[in-house]
């Protein structure tokens, strides 16, 4: 069983958090808009990606494939990441951080299922408890920054308010029916993601997710550099 080590943020002070992954399971085409969800699915259409089972769609993602760390390893150029909030539910408490579901954007082509299998889901190492958050939810900003290849500078690739995309309530909710048996403590579910603002994805040395309450004046930050692995002759 996977453990993460992380800190809840309590006002000033950070509290340890030893969370247990059980079951991961992984969002998509969340966007509250449905016109411009149909618009996106039309878009990866012509990129070759096939249109999902079902809008907004939910899949489980293997239970290990977390980390909190600083970087992450990959195989091939073509892999990026995407901003997410993260619902952590332990017990009878449900704690949110920000994160990024890694992903392998020639497999994506194949199946989207298997193309987040095979690449890292990320997360803050600090995460705020959701029910001081849950006023003001749709207020929060989650954005994402990457780092091109060769280059020292960071763009911004992503920006928008949790309200444009479901809330954790109907997150949890749309989870909890989709789980046969009905367990979820040890549950982390990432939310899906909010569109790009760039012409075209970046494939990125870094990447870097945040989810921002200027309510309260703070932030999460999860942040992360992704190192291919091409030390091998032919790879």
């Amino acid at each position: 069983m996977k453990g993460l080590e992380l800190s809840v943020v309590i006002g000033a002070s950070g509290i340890p958090l030893q969370f247990r992954v059980k079951r991961m399971v992984n969002g998509g085409y969340v966007g509250r808009d449905v016109r411009a969800v149909e618009a996106h699915i039309a878009e990866l259409s012509r990129e070759g990606v096939p249109a999902p089972p079902s809008v907004p769609m939910v899949f489980p993602v293997l239970s290990h494939n977390i980390t909190a760390a600083d970087r992450i390893e990959v195989i091939g150029n073509k892999t990026s990441g995407e901003a997410e909030f993260v619902l952590l539910l332990d017990a009878d408490d449900v704690f949110v951080g920000v994160g990024s579901d890694h992903t392998d954007r020639e497999l994506e082509r194949e199946s989207i299922v298997m193309s987040k299998q095979v690449c890292q889901n990320v997360v803050s190492p600090q995460v705020w408890k959701y029910a001081d958050v849950e006023e003001g939810w749709d207020d929060l900003i989650i954005q994402s920054c990457v780092k091109p290849r060769g280059a020292d500078e960071w763009i911004l690739y992503q920006k928008a308010p949790l309200g444009t995309i479901i809330s954790a309530g109907d997150l949890m909710s749309l989870v909890k029916r989709a789980i046969k048996d009905g367990g979820t403590d040890g549950l982390i579910i990432f939310s899906g993601t909010v569109p790009i603002l760039t012409r075209e994805m970046v494939f990125g040395s870094a990447f870097r997710a945040e989810l921002i309450d200027a309510r309260r004046d703070r932030k999460l930050l999860c942040e992360y550099r992704v190192i291919v692995l091409d030390y091998l002759e032919g790879y």
